[in-house]
């Protein structure tokens, strides 16, 4: 009974986390189109941060029940499987073609946030009685909120770049490809929008507790650690928004959509999460955390080169990459 109960819990949990993210997307857009906010704009924040949702929630809803061993190991979990796994996954079906603006200077930056958090790390395991405190918080989302706005700026400046000039093949490809979305965006009412904002906001909340509940039940009946459940089955669960989202770019040929998914959310998971994680509740490091942390950085670096040789992921490599979470999947079970 009580097997039956910890499955209830993460299924519901699970379909929550997903459908959650994906109502709050929808209706974000819907209150930015109407709102007549640029689309570019919308795409870098609201579709980015919705897409992390899931782990904000679980992650958040760790630190205040006290399970926040769950919540480094959620977030490291996660952007390995999204590193890993889904652009595995997405080379597979096709080529990943990595542009040199990525390469230079995003997914270097999310390589940065990894070896930061490694430090910190470091620092506290050795000087501040293992725990992620608040002034790690504040300095893990003093780099988000610095991320954000050269986004931001970037953003903006291709934007009027492009719609300095009417013949530009940018705007065109801009206008073709979203134009079907807004105009759905701007037919649906403006209560509507906000509702789904509602709606999606409760689902996730409320999917990140069942999660958390269930996994940590788990944790106990099983007699693993709670860090082994947040690598594995929370991490994976809490991956699937970013999972689908990439690989529908994948299948309409948006393959540097795909790229770009993985890597901001990973920026997110990292400087947005575990800041008001530890904010609200300073977060427990064990030394397991920072083994997994290391292992993400090298996978990082690793997927970094596979970048630069023809600035694309090859589906051979993407075989390779998927044989290397399973061989660290099976190195987290048996430690």
């Amino acid at each position: 009974m009580e097997i039956l109960k910890i499955v209830i819990y993460l299924v519901v949990g699970f379909f929550l986390l997903v459908k959650g993210a994906d109502w709050f997307v929808d209706g974000a857009s819907g209150i930015a189109h109407k709102m007549h906010i640029p689309s570019l704009i919308i795409g870098l924040t609201v579709v980015a941060m919705g897409t992390s949702l899931p782990e904000l929630s679980v992650s958040v809803t760790a630190a205040l029940s006290g399970q926040n061993s769950l919540a480094i190991s959620n977030v490291v979990g996660s952007n390995i499987f999204n590193l890993v796994v889904i652009l595995g996954i997405c080379a597979v079906f096709a080529p990943v073609a990595v542009s040199r603006e990525v390469l230079k200077r995003d997914y270097p930056f999310s390589i940065f946030c990894s070896v930061l958090l490694a430090v910190l790390g470091v620092v506290c395991i050795y000087g501040k009685g293992w725990r992620i405190d608040r002034v790690d918080g504040l300095i893990l989302l003093f780099f988000f909120v610095l991320y954000m706005a050269m986004m931001l700026r970037e953003a903006i400046r291709a934007r009027k770049g492009a719609l300095s000039t009417e013949e530009s093949d940018y705007v065109d490809v801009m206008d073709y490809e979203v134009e079907e979305n807004i105009k759905k965006d701007e037919d649906k009412p403006l209560w509507v929008s906000i509702l789904l904002v509602i709606v999606g906001t409760a689902a996730v909340k409320f999917g990140g507790d069942f999660t958390v509940e269930g996994a940590v039940a788990g944790a106990r009946m099983l007699g693993v650690s709670e860090t082994l459940i947040g690598l594995t089955i929370v991490a994976c669960g809490t991956s699937l928004p970013e999972l689908v989202t990439s690989i529908v770019a994948t299948k309409k040929q948006e393959l540097e959509m795909a790229v770009g998914n993985v890597v901001g959310s990973n920026i997110f998971n990292i400087l947005m999460i575990l800041g008001v994680g530890a904010i609200i509740s300073p977060m427990t490091f064990i030394g397991e955390n920072l083994i997994d942390i290391l292992v993400m950085t090298a996978f990082s670096l690793i997927i970094w080169v596979f970048g630069w040789t023809k600035e694309k992921i090859t589906r051979l490599e993407g075989i390779s990459m998927l044989v290397m979470y399973g061989v660290y999947l099976t190195y987290i079970c048996i430690r």
